[in-house]
């Protein structure tokens, strides 16, 4: 499974990224008003620091005006991956991007036949909102089994991109579903190194070593 992190704070994904944990970066309007930075300056340092794709999200919700924003947000950097929503607009936004060889992530996804839209469009990615449907007392798991099941079936390319996660135990149900990719905030991807009996034994390893008296070089 890849790791994205989904933040637009740079001290952040820097951190994560010197750790040898990151595969790539989410950004949307709301994590680009959190950083209170210009979209464009934020998102080219995000890309000078990850070599895989970073997600910036088109405001426009017409495709004329997308395909005029993915012009301008392509030309950040290489590994930039158009982010557009899950509309009529947005469907042919991703056909025509993809067909010009551009990445693009497909995202508030709800349910598997707006991921299959996404899937016949082209979309690299897919991002389905886990814990948005959870708010909603519906398994957002469910639908990253559905949508991995349909892609199965079809040999479909795009990559289930699982979003909106929550919590670890988020990221440990989408991996055993078969998600190509988690997009985790900062704090829940740190959490999980953490482990009660990680720090137990730890501990006790470090309270043994200090008995014996030696040094390690």
């Amino acid at each position: 499974m890849k790791f994205f992190v989904d933040t637009a704070d740079v001290q952040e994904i820097r951190e994560l990224n010197e750790l040898g944990l990151l595969d790539g970066v989410t950004t949307n309007p709301s994590l680009i008003l959190k950083s209170g930075r210009n979209i464009a300056e934020v998102t080219k340092e995000i890309c000078d620091i990850v070599e895989g794709p970073v997600s910036a999200e088109v405001a426009a919700t017409e495709y004329a005006e997308m395909m005029k924003e993915a012009a301008v947000l392509s030309k950040i950097a290489d590994n930039i991956c158009i982010k557009v929503p899950l509309t009529l607009d947005g469907l042919k936004a991703c056909r025509a991007l993809t067909s010009e060889g551009r990445m693009v992530n497909v995202t508030l996804c709800f349910s598997a036949n707006q991921a299959l839209l996404a899937a016949k469009a082209g979309a690299t990615f897919i991002s389905p909102f886990i814990g948005r449907l959870d708010d909603m007392a519906v398994d957002g798991m469910e639908l990253i089994a559905e949508i991995r099941h349909i892609y199965d079936n079809y040999g479909f390319d795009t990559e289930i991109l699982a979003a909106s996660i929550r919590s670890t135990e988020h990221v440990k149900r989408a991996a055993l579903i078969g998600a190509d990719v988690a997009t985790i905030p900062p704090a829940t991807l740190k959490a999980l190194v953490k482990h009660p009996l990680t720090d137990k034994g730890l501990e006790m390893f470090l309270a043994d070593w200090a008995k014996t008296g030696q040094k390690i070089g």
